[in-house]
């Protein structure tokens, strides 16, 4: 008797498999996860706290904060400050254009090659003339008078030609020297060796 009656247990329970396994699944509830955002790594460190407060009231402000999701938006400038800050823009002068070293040497060398003018200032060559031709006076009081010597400025003129073209020799011929050297830059010794070689007449 009790053989038959667990074999009738055996016989329902397969058939209240079978009706469990017939009803509809339950919708599963997908998790959104939230916009994972970066941020920069601080080097094993927690998150810092703001304000000094405990670690448990900032937790639950930054949990409130983050509930839709990515950091919470900055506020940006006001229009007020942008308009400042564009008007001095304007109002600024443009920076100036920085060469590279050598390009407005190369430049000027060009410049003072084609032209034929005259690089000293005439009225500090002309005092310059004046002093040295007053000390070469030996009769100072004498016919000439306090003033010294006078001069006609195409004599001046003549002066400054021949100086300068003197003084522009021997800086070419120091500059040479100054190569020879593996410089660049002149020295008192290349002007030295210049006159040096040039020999009495054409040195002095």
């Amino acid at each position: 008797m009790a053989q038959t009656v667990q074999r009738k247990q055996k016989r329902k329970q397969p058939a209240l498999v079978e009706a469990q396994d017939s009803t509809p699944p339950a919708p599963k509830r997908v998790k959104v996860a939230q916009a994972q955002t970066a941020r920069k790594s601080t080097g094993g460190r927690g998150p810092s706290q703001r304000g000094g407060g405990s670690g448990d009231d900032d937790g639950d402000d930054n949990d409130d904060d983050n509930e839709g999701g990515g950091r919470r938006p900055r506020a940006g400038p006001s229009r007020q400050r942008r308009g400042s800050h564009s008007a001095a823009d304007r109002d600024a002068p443009p920076r100036k254009r920085r060469y590279r070293p050598g390009t407005v040497a190369l430049r000027e060398i060009r410049k003072y090659q084609r032209s034929t003018d005259l690089l000293l200032r005439k009225l500090p060559f002309a005092r310059v003339v004046r002093e040295i031709a007053l000390d070469m006076i030996t009769d100072a009081g004498g016919e000439y008078g306090d003033s010294g010597l006078r001069w006609q400025s195409s004599a001046i003129l003549a002066l400054q030609e021949a100086s300068e073209a003197f003084l522009v020799h021997l800086f070419e011929d120091a500059n040479l020297c100054a190569i020879h050297a593996k410089r660049v830059t002149i020295m008192t010794r290349d002007i030295h060796l210049a006159r040096r070689i040039r020999g009495q007449y054409r040195g002095t």
